[in-house]
């Protein structure tokens, strides 16, 4: 909610609690097919055939229908080849992304929004046959044992692809979910014996998986630069045993006077599962300056700073300086609403990627059985307090007892909900905005220095080992 005599309006919560047509019956496509993964394709199934004949189905009339109408009934068969799984990796990702793109004229709808027109460019296309067609070959055998049909053996047969393609960066977009998606499959080894198996999960990592070994797919191009001033919005910290990213979301005003536009810049790094809280800081501050400026409350002035069509910076600390003091919630107050979105780059067309930046104030905060509730204008928007990081002073109790918040508007599990990234509330009977990634540049803050020197020690202890390892 922006208030109108800002230059703002106020959000159509009553729009994000309706039913947004022909979601439930893709997404209920979506679902046969992933039965279907859960038996296997090798054998002819009750559950594989309608699976198959659902997916075709739910894809007719578009340009993919007859090659996924050939490829289900190969796989019916138990005769599908690897271009047959790769076509029906394509129809299930064509139908998520449809599911996305209902969603998100949803939130436009909802918030007032535009969003940029898609480019036509298209991806170069490298070659790079040897070790795409390794992991294809790999995701092809699971798709044929089915996730039940899953064993040690069979999930080691990635460890030698992935560590062949990590060393090249074109190709790591594509190892790094081939390397997470083995370590889900390892840990729950052997399927036959799996009480509950992550059906969505699993066949989102899959299709996409599969999706990423046609040359060219992973390529995300660079559309342009950006110079102008970056505002940054707030923090969204997104963690996993072995890696964790960073993502900025922030509003770019260009030098030369053009529309302002939602952008985001991202850093990942790897790291040790002990390494958590605030220690993921430290292994992220080197790799991105911009984590300072947030931590300060400043914008940073980009110089020729490279942007792809999907709104995302490539960051790089030579084409960026630190600006003047910027305020997250002036920003989202006076810019955020006449910002323009960036069209979504194709594969990352998934109601899980949606991630739309919001400001709402005026809404009374309610905490109920089922979580905390915002209400606004008579609806009620629920706030996913379990995405609130560790690595900040951000709390759910601080959300609940907030006036304003800055915050990223979300699918998940059927309905849309809001992810805090900064709220304003009282401390101390005094007027104070908290936000979750305070500490990402370092921080003076009691609690942040604690966090930091015990993120340190245990640094350090494992520098020891590692060293004490070396040596024998």
């Amino acid at each position: 909610m922006v208030p109108a005599d800002q230059g703002g309006g106020v959000m159509r919560t009553d729009l994000l609690a309706e039913t947004v047509d022909g979601v439930d019956e893709a997404m209920a496509a979506v679902d046969a097919f992933d039965k279907a993964l859960v038996v296997g394709l090798l054998r002819p199934h009750a559950v594989l055939t309608t699976g198959l004949t659902e997916l075709a189905d739910a894809i007719t009339g578009t340009p993919l229908a007859a090659r996924v109408a050939e490829a289900a009934e190969k796989a019916a068969a138990g005769a599908a080849s690897e271009d047959h799984f790769v076509a029906l990796a394509a129809a299930r990702t064509a139908l998520v992304g449809s599911v996305h793109d209902a969603l998100t004229a949803r939130v436009e709808e909802a918030t007032g929004r535009a969003r940029a027109e898609e480019s036509g460019a298209a991806p170069a296309g490298r070659q790079a046959g040897n070790l795409l067609a390794a992991a294809r070959s790999w995701l092809s055998d699971l798709a044929r044992g089915g996730w039940q049909g899953i064993d040690h053996e069979v999930v080691s047969g990635a460890a030698p692809v992935v560590s062949a393609m990590l060393p090249d960066p074109e190709l790591r977009r594509a190892a790094t979910v081939l390397d997470g998606f083995a370590a889900e499959l390892a840990a729950s080894c052997p399927g036959s014996t799996l009480e509950r198996v992550p059906v969505r999960r699993w066949a989102d990592l899959w299709s996409r998986a599969m999706i990423l070994t046609v040359p060219g797919a992973a390529d995300v191009p660079v559309t342009g630069t950006a110079t102008g001033r970056l505002l940054p919005l707030g923090v969204d910290v997104q963690e996993h045993a072995t890696a964790v990213q960073a993502q900025v979301h922030a509003v770019f005003e260009p030098a030369d006077g053009a529309a302002p536009r939602l952008v985001r810049a991202s850093v990942s790094v790897p790291k040790p599962d002990t390494v958590v809280g605030a220690g993921l800081w430290q292994l992220l501050r080197p790799h991105m300056s911009l984590l300072a400026a947030v931590s300060e409350g400043r914008s940073m002035d980009l110089t020729d700073m490279p942007l792809t069509a999907g709104g995302d910076l490539v960051w790089s600390d030579e084409r960026a300086r630190t600006g003047k003091p910027a305020d997250a919630f002036a920003t989202a107050r006076v810019a955020m609403s006449t910002a323009t979105a960036a069209a979504t780059a194709p594969l990352d067309r998934h109601p899980a990627r949606i991630a739309a930046p919001v400001f709402l104030e005026g809404y009374d905060a309610q905490q109920g059985d089922e979580g905390l509730t915002f209400t606004l204008a008579g609806h009620g928007l629920a706030v996913d307090t379990d995405r609130i990081p560790t690595a900040g002073p951000l709390t759910p109790e601080a959300v609940a007892a907030s006036v304003a918040c800055i915050g990223l508007l979300r699918w998940d599990a059927g309905a849309f909900t809001v992810q805090p990234l900064a709220v304003e509330t009282l401390v101390r009977k005094k007027p104070a905005a908290i936000h979750a990634g305070a500490w990402a540049g370092g921080t003076s803050d009691k609690a942040g220095v604690k966090a930091e020197k015990a993120a340190t020690d245990a640094g350090a202890v494992l520098r020891e080992r590692a060293g004490r390892l070396l040596r024998k």
